[in-house]
């Protein structure tokens, strides 16, 4: 009797033990505008859908700049959007809709609206704009993720890199997710990954090593952890991810211009900061591996 319970409380230990190995992964994505999560569209269906995690996703800014483009959702919304009052006043709300659309198709979980300002276009070259000013509360936005993440206490934090070139909303609300992870103790802290795309076409290689005047973007890594949208699966191996990113951009109407990414990028890569543990590199490696298997059945028709 005695052996007996031995027994079963080492299959119980070992059972635990398994089942903590084997946990989901948990993620939160902070982006700036209602669509930027489109960059991380394929991995983040893969983590929801065929390994059992959870993604949230942390939204800066309402996306009330994005009127220009707005012509062709005039007739859908009945407003004339391009018209910046109009566009301001009635976007955010469009908008936010939109991208629970779109969430429904990856399986975004929770929704986290911080309800800055969407001022205009500016490129990161001039990241002092929101940085150096008060158009965001700085203060709030930071302290706001890191008591998210701290109660949550996420896996993975995914945000986009940081690039001279890229829109300044993008870079701030990647900066201030790090600064937020770097106000948590070492042993609480999520992998961050900064998130970029790439073609198989592309002749040049992009190899992201931080932005200068911010240590805390910095990568020492020269290759990425990878996701490959152009995977196949399917019958004939027709299918591909891309088609999730596609139905993504599809739900925001109210953006024509993201209309035109259909079909870009093949790759979604995925830095490893240095702020992060190198110690939890392997974990990161295991996640993108788990991400590249077909859980598909093959199947065969007469």
């Amino acid at each position: 009797m005695k052996l007996l319970l031995v027994s079963a409380l080492f299959f119980l230990s070992v059972s635990f033990t398994h089942a903590h190995a084997e946990d989901p992964p948990k993620v939160l994505v902070v982006t700036a505008h209602p669509d930027d999560d489109a960059v991380f569209a394929a991995t983040n269906y893969k983590i929801v859908h065929d390994l059992g995690g959870i993604v949230d996703l942390a939204l800066v800014t309402n996306g009330e700049g994005g009127y220009k483009y707005s012509t062709l959702a005039e007739s859908i919304y009945g407003l004339e959007l391009t018209e910046e009052d109009i566009g301001r006043k009635h976007l955010p709300a469009i908008r936010q809709k939109e991208l629970e659309e779109g969430g429904k198709i990856i399986g975004i979980r929770n929704y986290y609206y911080m309800n800055q300002k969407d001022h205009r276009y500016v490129t990161s070259a001039d990241i002092h704009e929101i940085l150096d000013s008060n158009i965001w509360d700085l203060e709030y936005v930071r302290n706001y993720l890191k008591d998210l993440i701290e109660r949550e206490k996420y896996d993975f934090v995914f945000v986009l890199s940081a690039t001279p070139g890229t829109h300044a909303h993008h870079s701030s609300s990647s900066i201030l997710a790090l600064q937020a992870v770097e106000m948590l103790p070492l042993d609480e802290r999520p992998v961050v990954l900064a998130g970029s795309g790439s073609r198989k076409s592309d002749t040049v290689k992009f190899v992201y090593k931080g932005f200068e005047g911010y240590p805390i973007t910095n990568v020492s890594d020269t290759i990425p952890f990878m996701f490959d949208r152009t995977a196949k699966f399917g019958f004939r191996d027709a299918l591909d991810y891309k088609i999730i990113v596609n139905w993504l951009i599809a739900e925001h109407k109210s953006q024509g211009t993201m209309q035109l990414l259909m079909n870009q990028g093949d790759y979604e890569n995925y830095w490893y900061l240095d702020i992060n543990d190198p110690s939890k590199k392997q974990k990161t490696a295991e996640l993108f591996e788990k991400l590249k298997v077909n859980i598909f059945k093959v199947k065969e028709y007469k």
